[in-house]
C-alpha cells in the first residue's frame, strides 16, 4: 500500500483483526490504515435485504505533505518520536461525511468530476488531518516521521517474506536504534517483526495452496519454512486446522461454476 486508506461505513458493520487488536466500525464511523498490514475481517449486521455499504479512498503521502505545507507550522508539527498505530477507528464528523457524500454524487456527473473530485478529496484529507486521527495522517506526510520509517521495514518484509532477517538489519533500514525500532514496529503493527513475517507467510501459503492443494510441502518451503512439520503446526495455529483439511474445506465450500 502506497498511501492512506480511508474506509467509511454507511450501512452494516465490519470487524478487523490485526495481531492481538480487534477493530469494529459501523455506520457513521471511519477507519484509517496507514500501513499495509496482514488483516483478517468480515462484515456483520448485514443481510441480503440490507447489505453492508461503504466507501473507500486511497490518499497519497504527497497530498498529505502538500496540505501540511499549505497549513503552515501551527497545523503541521514536526516528526514525533513515537509512531501511532497503523489502523484506527473514529466517529465521522458531519463535515467529513458531507465531503464524502459530495464526492460520491460526482459519480453521476462525469463532466463535473474531473474538476470537482480533486477538491472533494482534498477536503476529505483536510477533515482527516484536523480530526481525531490527525496524528496518524500527519505522520504519513512527513518524510522523517517514525511511521514512514517503520513503513519501509514493513514493505521490505512484504517483498522478502520468505527470507530470514535480523531485527538489527531492519532497524538500520528504518534508520532507528534496535530498541526504538522494535517499540515503534509493535505500536504500528500490533506485532513483532517475526510475528508480522509469519502472518504474511501463512496468508501467502493459503493463497498458493488454493491453487496447488497437493503441494503442501513445496508451498511451505516456498514461503520460507524449511521444516514441513513447523509449517503445518503454525498453519494449524493460525487457521484452526491442518493445511490439507483447510484447503479441502475451502474447495468444498466454493460455489460451483455455471
Amino acid at each position: 500500500m502506497s498511501g492512506l486508506i480511508l474506509a467509511v461505513i454507511a450501512q452494516g458493520a465490519k470487524r478487523l483483526a490485526v495481531g492481538e487488536r480487534v477493530h469494529e466500525y459501523r455506520a457513521g464511523q471511519y477507519l484509517v490504515a496507514s500501513v499495509d498490514l496482514p488483516v483478517t475481517g468480515h462484515f456483520f449486521e448485514a443481510t441480503p435485504e440490507q447489505p453492508a455499504l461503504g466507501f473507500g479512498l486511497v490518499l497519497e503521502p504527497a497530498a498529505v505533505a502538500e496540505l501540511l505545507l499549505q497549513a503552515g507550522p501551527d497545523d503541521a508539527p514536526g516528526a514525533e518520536s513515537e509512531a501511532p498505530a497503523g489502523i484506527a477507528v473514529s466517529d465521522a464528523s458531519p463535515e467529513l461525511l458531507d465531503a464524502v457524500i459530495r464526492l460520491l454524487r460526482l459519480l453521476d456527473h462525469p463532466r463535473d468530476r474531473a474538476v470537482l473530485a480533486p477538491l472533494a478529496k482534498r477536503e476529505i484529507l483536510w477533515r482527516l488531518l484536523t480530526g481525531e486521527q490527525g496524528r496518524m495522517v500527519r505522520q504519513l506526510g512527513l518524510a522523517d516521521s517514525s511511521l514512514r520509517h517503520v513503513a519501509r521495514s514493513v514493505q521490505w518484509i512484504r517483498e522478502h517474506y520468505a527470507q530470514p532477517f535480523r531485527v538489527e538489519d531492519l532497524a538500520r533500514l528504518a534508520d532507528m536504534s534496535e530498541s526504538a525500532f522494535y517499540r515503534n514496529f509493535q505500536a504500528v503493527t500490533a506485532m513483532s517483526p517475526i510475528q508480522f513475517q509469519k502472518q504474511i507467510r501463512l496468508q501467502q501459503a493459503r493463497l498458493l495452496l488454493a491453487a496447488h492443494p497437493h503441494d503442501i510441502t513445496r508451498v511451505g518451503h516456498q514461503v520460507g519454512y524449511d521444516s514441513a512439520s513447523q509449517f503445518s503446526r503454525e498453519y494449524r495455529r493460525q487457521f484452526g486446522t491442518s493445511p490439507s483439511r483447510d484447503i479441502a474445506r475451502l474447495h468444498t465450500s466454493a460455489p460451483a461454476l455455471p
